[in-house]
């Protein structure tokens, strides 16, 4: 397995993930543009990065994030210069550490970029994923009951 950088020649392979990070926020996954559209839409602005996953040559998997405004934030929103990061792998590839070495090289990524910190949003009922997190030095900053989330960041 190799991991490489994003570029927007991802873009649609990210806007498939996206589905997997975000699946449970959508009625509809199949429905364009969902509000989770706002995590690709426009891909290539300042700040956005991403790292994708390559196995024998193909994508199975990806990370990214990108900075909100505070009239226009994600899910995950914690502040203008906090990015906002999702981390999803192809359901055939789960398992086996990909979303780790995902998410451990795009922290990098977010070191060398100089950023302080990275955010996310995660389900509630979710207590797997929170643990993954918790693990990974995030923690929570918000509970959302409504939208039944919990957000969390990262200090770098």
């Amino acid at each position: 397995m190799v991991i490489r950088r994003g570029s927007r020649s991802d873009v649609r392979f990210l806007r498939d993930m996206l589905h997997h990070a975000y699946y449970w926020r959508e009625r509809d996954p199949g429905e364009e543009p969902g509000p989770v559209a706002r995590y690709v839409k426009g891909w290539g602005r300042p700040g956005d990065t991403a790292v994708v996953a390559l196995d024998e040559g193909f994508p199975v998997g990806a990370a990214w994030y990108r900075l909100f405004r505070r009239d226009h934030p994600g899910y995950g929103f914690v502040d203008e210069t906090t990015p906002e990061l999702a981390v999803a792998v192809v359901p055939s590839r789960r398992g086996r550490g990909l979303g780790e070495a995902l998410l451990e090289a795009l922290v990098e990524r977010a070191r060398e970029e100089g950023h302080r910190a990275l955010s996310l949003s995660v389900p509630s009922d979710n207590d797997a994923l929170v643990s993954f997190y918790e693990k990974h030095e995030f923690q929570r900053v918000h509970e959302d009951g409504g939208a039944a989330s919990i957000t969390m960041r990262r200090e770098l």
